[in-house]
């Protein structure tokens, strides 16, 4: 992974709008969308160094149009550590799932009997 950049937004909508102007703005790919507790989204998105330090120009300030709140933070990290990339790409679950979710995904696999 070549540069790791991050918008974190307030609320669905600003995120949408900055995920849209990012993939615009420069050959970027999106990594994901997290939904964290409170109202806020990140956006996060990878490639070369230029080109993600563009988008994260992008979505930001297509974010901050939507209102003075939009916007929490934005942040690039050029050549992030290896693991740090594994962890985004495999993110880490915040809680654990139960026992009887986990029944229900086994049960969605093997399908009707």
């Amino acid at each position: 992974m070549e540069a790791l950049g991050m918008i974190e937004t307030y609320g669905l909508v600003p995120s949408i709008e900055a995920a849209d102007a990012m993939l615009k703005a420069a050959e970027v790919k999106l990594l994901e969308r997290t939904f964290v507790k409170g109202g806020l989204v990140t956006v996060t998105v990878t490639g070369d160094v230029a080109a993600v330090k563009a988008s994260v120009d992008a979505g930001a300030a297509a974010a901050a149009r939507l209102g003075e709140r939009c916007l929490v933070t934005q942040h690039v990290i050029p050549r992030p550590h290896v693991e740090v990339g594994e962890t985004i790409v495999n993110p880490i679950p915040l809680i654990e799932r139960s026992e009887h979710e986990h029944e229900d995904d086994d049960a969605e696999e093997d399908g009707p009997k």
